[in-house]
């Protein structure tokens, strides 16, 4: 079986030509630049890059953000040039009109149903990008692989003056990793005191997530540890669903208040100069790691069919989009050159 390739990118205002009647997008209009040889041209640039991941073969598997809409991520996809890729989108209702969705092999996967996709709507004081989730299933070994697309709040108030709404997101999305690995309160309390049940528990607690995305915070950032529980040591992580003294399964108290901890892929990457996925130059680290992914307990030891090589984690940095300072090229809608603001990620998956 081969191994699964994965990525995510911050594809930076990638709009089409048309002000949206919800959207303040003005910016990407022809009156300010923004026309269509400027849009083709970013196109076919960010698509060169999608062609170079993974020495050349390209993701199976391929998180973006920060696209208008359907329409403009199916015209990325043809200048792929891949007749293999699909497209999972849900439009959300964000002030800037921009969206996140997930590109995937069905060569790899199998075709997608309606209720295979959810967009997950955050409430702040307006409504943010949608947490995007997918699943997903091997056409291999039928592996099941949940995944969940983020694009959380920027920083432009501020780090820490916006950090309150990156919180409310993490908090969303660590509850959407929780109710996918333990079972509703309603069936628990049914459960019969045996050993089947606690085997049915930990299988649930054992399923495959993949959260990916732009958290627009480091991986030691308060929203990303003490709220989606993403984190750099196992003592939690492998930890499965034990029994209480004297019985076969867990009291259901102690159960149901259970929080699932994620890996945090991109710990090793951390601390080595001039290294990460943004480059911001106001920042005392002007290069930021804002891009991530993180699985659970069961995709980092392989317990269902796959498992993820978190050696395999790579910021993307092909000399094309770096400059000779290594940060990211931004698109230049005048010389019609440049890719992104952000680096992509990649990774591997492996079917086991």
């Amino acid at each position: 079986m081969a191994d699964i390739k994965i990525a995510f990118w911050n594809l930076q205002n990638l709009f089409d030509t048309t002000a949206s009647p919800i959207a303040t997008d003005l910016d990407f209009t022809p009156a300010n630049g923004w026309d269509q040889a400027a849009f083709d041209a970013k196109v076919k640039n960010l698509a060169t890059i999608i062609n170079l991941m993974h020495e050349g073969k390209g993701p199976d598997l391929l998180g973006i953000c920060e696209i208008e809409n359907k329409a403009v991520a199916q015209t990325l996809i043809t200048a792929t040039g891949r007749a293999d890729y699909r497209l999972a989108h849900s439009e959300s209702p964000d002030l800037r009109g921009i969206d996140v969705s997930l590109i995937y092999s069905d060569a790899v996967f199998k075709p997608l149903k309606p209720e295979d996709t959810i967009g997950h709507i955050v409430y702040l004081r307006y409504r943010t990008r949608d947490i995007f989730e997918i699943h997903l299933s091997l056409k291999d070994n039928d592996a099941e692989l949940i995944v969940l697309v983020n694009h959380w709040p920027s920083r432009r108030q501020g780090q820490y003056e916006s950090e309150p709404h990156r919180i409310t997101v993490a908090e969303h999305c660590g509850r959407l990793v929780d109710g996918f690995l333990t079972l509703p309160r309603e069936e628990v309390m049914q459960l019969p005191n045996t050993a089947a049940s606690l085997a049915k528990l930990n299988e649930q607690w054992e399923r495959n997530v993949l959260v990916m995305g732009d958290l627009n915070d480091e991986p030691y950032n308060r929203s990303v540890l003490d709220y989606l529980r993403g984190t750099k040591d196992l003592d939690h992580l492998e930890e499965g669903i034990k029994p209480a003294p004297g019985k076969n399964i867990p009291e259901p108290a102690n159960y149901l208040g259970k929080n699932a901890y994620l890996f945090d892929c991109m710990w090793p990457l951390l601390g080595k100069p001039d290294q990460g996925t943004l480059y911001f130059s106001e920042a005392t680290n002007s290069m930021n790691l804002l891009d991530q992914f993180l699985v659970s307990r069961g995709l980092f030891y392989g317990k269902q069919k796959l498992r993820m090589a978190t050696d395999s984690v790579r910021i993307f940095t092909p000399p094309a989009m770096t400059t000779p300072k290594g940060r990211p090229r931004p698109f230049d809608k005048q010389t019609k050159t440049g890719y992104s603001d952000h680096f992509p990620i990649t990774g591997i998956i492996r079917t086991v």
